[in-house]
């Protein structure tokens, strides 16, 4: 007879996903900022790509839902980090933009957060590092398909 399969929780994907974002929070907190988010910060770097990119294309570019992005812009626009202004070409659209506080704080946590990446894959080669990069782009890209 076979032993039953001991469970623990490593053994399960979700269990090492939630860990991981632990890790993830706890070292920014210590790395980066504890005012400015991941999600702030993302939100900052989309904006110096795309500058006068609209609430409904950050949506699209950090995969997040309206109503986040909205609480979000709101904070970062009355921290004076991004500002918002009507679509010259469509009046019914908004546009976002840093603003010189914005790029001065992008470019003040940016080697923040490349700390934080160095310490998540500190104990990983080059290769392991890009390769659980692309793990997580695959499973990521298949959860978008899953009703």
């Amino acid at each position: 007879m076979n032993a039953p399969k001991s469970h623990l929780p490593s053994d399960y994907t979700g269990f090492l996903f939630r860990r991981a974002q632990q890790a993830h929070a706890a070292a920014w907190q210590t790395e980066v900022s504890s005012e400015v988010t991941s999600v702030q910060y993302g939100v900052l770097l989309v904006l110096s790509r795309l500058p006068g990119a609209s609430q409904t294309r950050l949506c699209e570019e950090l995969d997040l839902d309206r109503s986040t992005i909205a609480h979000v812009v709101a904070r970062l626009q009355r921290r004076g980090l991004l500002a918002r202004s009507r679509d010259e070409a469509d009046a019914r659209r908004n546009v976002l933009a840093l603003t010189t506080d914005g790029q001065r704080e992008l470019a003040r946590l940016e080697p923040r957060v490349e700390r934080v990446d160095a310490v998540l894959n500190a104990d990983l080669t080059d290769q392991e590092a890009s390769d659980l990069r692309r793990l997580l782009r695959v499973v990521l890209d298949r959860g978008q398909r899953v009703p």
